[in-house]
Order: C-alpha cells, then structure tokens, then sequence
C-alpha cells in the first residue's frame, strides 16, 4: 500500500473542502449582503429608478465581461507552469488594468448609442468607473485561486458587500438621488480595491511593482490572440444574464426589468455553492488531467455531478414553492410579476450547476476551444430564442424560457464531448435528463392539491433517501470489487 500517495490524497481532500468552505462561506455572506442592499434600493425607490439604476447596472456588467478578456482561468492554468511568478503575475496585472481603461470607453460609447435617457447615461459614467476596478480586483482572485489562497479574497469579498450594504442602508439616515448613491458605491469599491493591493496580495503588489512590470503592445496581442477563446468564454456567462435586462428595457416596461433582475437576485444566492466549489475543483481537474489520472479525474466529476444535482433539484423545489412568500417579504409588494418570473427562471437552475461543471472539466483538459464553440451556440440559441419569443409574445417569461433552452443545448453539446472522452456515458446523461423531467412534471402535478410545505418535505426527504441508497449502493459495489481483486489466484 503506497502511503505517501494516500497521505497526499488526503491532504488534498483537506485543501479542497478548506478552500471551497471559505469560498461558499465569504461568497453567501456578500450576496446577502448584496440582496439586503438591492431589497432597500427597491422599497426606497420608485420601480422606474430602480429600473434606470439596474440598467445603468446591465451596461457596466456586459462590457465588464469583455474588459477581463477572460484570461482569469488561463493564468490560473498558465501560472503553475511559471518560473518566474512574480514578473509573470506583474504582466497580467498591468494588462488588466489598461483593458479596464480602454472598456471603461466603451461603456460610455454603449450607453450614449442605446439609451436616450440622461439619467441611464450619467449612471453609466458614474458606475463603470467599476470595470476598472473590477478587473484589478479579479485578477488579484486569479492569483489567489492559483496559489490555493482563496481565504483571503473569502474575507475582502465579505467586507465589499458589507460596505456596499452599508451604503444602501444610508438611506434610512437620509433620503438622497440614486446617482448620489452610485458615487458612494464607487467609493466603497475603492476601499475594497485597497484591501486586495494591500492584503489579498501578501504586500507584494503595489504602484511601484506594477509600474515596473513591462508589457508591450505586441505581448498584449499575442496574449489575446493566443487565448482569445477565453475571452468569448468567459464574457459570455456574463452576457447570458445582463443581456436580458437590455432587451427587456427595450422591449418591456421598464417594471419587468425589477422583476427580472430581482428574480435573479435570489438566483445568484442559491448559484454561489456550485460556482465557488467549481472554482476549487478546477485546479484539481488540472492536476488529474496533468498526472494523467483519467481514473481520479473521472471519479471526481462523477461524485461533483451527483451533489450538484441533488442540490439543483431541491432548490428548484423549494424556489417553486415559497418564492411567493419570499420576495414580497425582501423587495417590497411593489413587484407581483417577480414571483412568477423566480419560478420560471430557477428551471434553468436545473441543469446550470452541471453545466458549469462541466464546463471547467473541458477547459482544464485543454479543450477550451469547444467550449467557446458551445458558448457561442448557446448564446445564439438565447438571442434568436428572446427575438423570436418576443416577436410574437411580449412577456417576461419568453426571456426565461429562452435562457432555459440555450443551456439545454450547451449542457447536451458538453455531454456528447464527455461521452466521447469516456468520462461519461449515454446512460448516464439519459438517467439525468429523465430524472429531472419527472420530478419536475411530478411535482407540478401535486401542487395544484398538496399543502406547499408539506409537498417540498415529502419530495426532498425522498430525494434524500434515493441519494443515501445510490451512495451505499456504490460503496457496497466498490467493497466487492475490492475483495474481488484481492482473492488469491489457485
């Protein structure tokens, strides 16, 4: 029995379930935090200056997505196989930085071509300062995640929705114009910046380093035309959402944008656990992938996409169910389409976490190009999806559903790859779908005549025994297989 290797194995559980604790932990407390503040912006303004504020909030976000060229998950990749760290973690921090500058144009080109409004566009001016900041910001996390040091960006993310939650909770000292409330987010933005340089950095960042840190013009564009697949990747994940509240904007009263982006706000909260563990498994993808353990990387994705959807379809379940008592008691009863918008938006909810998943599966083995491809498909599947709804349907739901069906169509491209790479199988995916198509009928069904609360208990508690069965199930087999091997030979 080889000790070291299950010594390490063990050490590298630890470091796993750590990192990904304070992940999940930091990253609940700024969401709330985030929620608390929209929920006060919400009750303290008219729907129509929440709207504008939450566009104004679209805009910045879409180009933000670009700004990053989504070289996040490649420096994370690229980082381990550096000599020279330090020089190389300079270069991406200045080149961040001028990207943010050189989009922070672009948000105001954007904002003054698609919207008249002039409150829409100072909003614009005041709050894309933010992708400035913001690109600084997630790089800095880029390093952490690379270096297995996520507890301190988990600390500084908790004290940026702290601030920010404070600066909606001025409201109640004093009423003030929500661009006066913008010019005060920027500033808690700055601090939070300040935190990352000063200690989600080790002290090794600051003016002078990044000064000093030389990139030219031909590294930058040899840097993007070498990972321009993560750029579309890793703006389109971005896109996906905040595209919704610019067409809706254009197209809807000003009204559903609230219900929209609040339904999305108590999304985002339940989204957190999958997104902050796919973040921590990622790396351990990579070392798999890297050590050629075809065995290890499979089982690990296998054992991730049984809890993820365990934890995809309870929350569908209880979103479906009390979302009417829910957001009426957070936002306000000025917002009665927002319950049935949650409800429809959280089917999407089913199958993201494995999506997102998979997705990180794909690009730490090194195929990042196919999974730009099935982010480009599935962004054209939601725009044609939206427009063509919309044509005919001017409702909220057309945009849901539309989104729905874009990340059906990603999640059955990413299966046929996995397939293909023996990491799944078609049983597999065919147990999945099925599965999921009939709690969901099943459950729609008993709602109509079953007492909420007591129809979400039945439904968990017996999604809860199948998981405990299937877990016995697998270690009863993986016993027997042991034993098996260990028979002696006559």
């Amino acid at each position: 029995m080889n000790w070291s290797k299950i010594k390490q194995t063990k050490l590298l559980q630890s470091s796993l379930v750590k990192n990904s604790a304070w992940g999940i932990v930091s990253n609940i407390l700024q969401i709330l935090f985030i929620c608390a503040f929209f929920a006060i912006v919400a009750r303290k303004y008219s729907s129509g200056e929440f709207a504008r504020f939450l566009v104004s909030t679209s805009v910045y976000q879409i180009v933000a997505a670009f700004s990053s060229m989504g070289l996040g998950q490649w420096f994370i990749r690229q980082y381990v196989l550096e000599d020279d760290k330090l020089t190389f973690t300079g270069k991406f921090l200045k080149t961040q930085i001028g990207l943010g500058l050189l989009f922070y144009v672009v948000n105001l080109i954007f904002a003054f071509v698609v919207y008249a409004d002039v409150q829409i566009r100072f909003l614009c001016i005041i709050l894309g300062t933010n992708i400035i900041f913001d690109n600084l910001i997630n790089a800095i996390r880029s390093l952490n995640i690379a270096e297995n040091q996520q507890r301190k960006t988990a600390a500084i993310l908790v004290i940026d929705g702290f601030l920010k939650l404070v600066s909606g909770c001025l409201l109640f000292v004093h009423p003030f114009s929500v661009v006066i409330l913008s010019v005060i987010m920027i500033v808690a933005r700055v601090l939070t910046l300040g935190l990352f340089i000063k200690l989600g950095s080790s002290n090794s960042i600051n003016i002078k380093f990044l000064w000093r840190a030389k990139i030219s013009i031909e590294d930058l564009k040899l840097l993007i035309i070498k990972n321009w697949q993560f750029i579309i990747i890793g703006s389109i994940s971005i896109i996906y959402w905040k595209m919704g509240n610019i067409i809706i904007s254009k197209t809807l009263a000003l009204s559903s944008v609230a219900d929209y982006e609040i339904a999305f706000r108590i999304f985002s909260v339940l989204l957190i656990l999958p997104i902050v563990a796919s973040s921590t498994i990622y790396p351990q993808f990579i070392k798999h992938f890297n050590e050629g353990n075809h065995a290890a990387l499979t089982r690990l994705y296998r054992t991730v996409f049984f809890i993820y959807t365990l934890f995809a379809i309870v929350s569908y379940l209880f979103m479906y169910s009390f979302s009417g008592w829910i957001l009426p008691l957070a936002f306000g009863k000025g917002y009665p389409g927002s319950v049935l918008c949650t409800q429809q938006m959280f089917l999407t909810f089913l199958i993201l976490p494995t999506v997102l998943l998979q997705a990180n599966l794909i690009v730490a083995i090194g195929l990042e190009k196919l999974d730009m491809w099935f982010n480009i498909i599935s962004l054209g599947v939601n725009v044609v999806g939206c427009f063509a709804g919309l044509y005919f349907i001017r409702e909220l739901a057309v945009i849901n559903y539309s989104v729905f069906f874009s990340f059906l169509v990603f999640h059955i491209l990413q299966d046929i790859l996995l397939i293909r790479k023996k990491i799944t199988t078609i049983k597999h995916c065919l147990l999945f779908y099925s599965g999921l198509l009939l709690i969901v009928l099943a459950y729609h069904h008993f709602t109509i005549s079953t007492n909420p609360v007591v129809l979400f208990i039945l439904f968990s508690g017996g999604i809860f025994l199948v998981a405990v069965s299937v877990v016995l199930f697998k270690k009863r087999k993986s016993s027997f297989n042991l034993l098996t091997l260990k028979k002696p030979t006559i």
